[in-house]
């Protein structure tokens, strides 16, 4: 076992892509648009980044972690979609903004400043408004991302 560990700490980490890392705090930022991130949250984007990117919960873990980091330096969303547009399809672009609405939803309440957010976002990627609404009752019709309550449209 100590074996094991030892080969994977001498083995060079492997860079996180900057897509991957955008898209991870994005994901971070709507967590935190209402001021407190709940539980429900973090588990939702650990697990929406393990399944879009063939993450281990461990894996998901360091990058949900370094996009904390990312988002405490950070002083707008547009280093992070500038990224995305350079490297996404639009398909991509409107995949990523069904995982926002995820997160936002995720506590069983969508706070006006997690919409507003959400719709930064979709701007800054030139995600058309109508493809904004489609993703969004999606979202909303599905049960929660991270098994926690039932999505009530309920507001703050």
């Amino acid at each position: 076992m100590l074996e094991r560990f030892r080969k994977r700490a001498a083995a060079p980490a492997e860079p996180v892509p900057a897509s991957r890392n955008a898209v991870a705090t994005l994901l971070v930022e709507v967590a935190r648009a209402d001021f407190e991130v709940d539980s429900s949250e973090r588990t939702a984007i650990r697990r929406m980044l393990g399944a879009a990117y063939g993450l281990d919960a461990e894996a998901a873990g360091v990058l949900v972690a370094a996009a904390e980091r990312d988002v405490e330096d950070s002083v707008s969303l547009y280093e992070f979609t500038r990224r995305l547009n350079e490297e996404s399809s639009p398909k991509e672009k409107v995949e990523i903004i069904e995982m926002l609405w995820r997160v936002a939803f995720a506590d069983g309440r969508l706070d006006k400043y997690e919409e507003h957010l959400v719709r930064k976002a979709a701007d800054l990627l030139h995600v058309p408004h109508r493809r904004f609404i489609r993703a969004k009752l999606k979202v909303e019709g599905e049960p929660p991302a991270s098994g926690g309550p039932s999505r009530a449209p309920a507001r703050r």
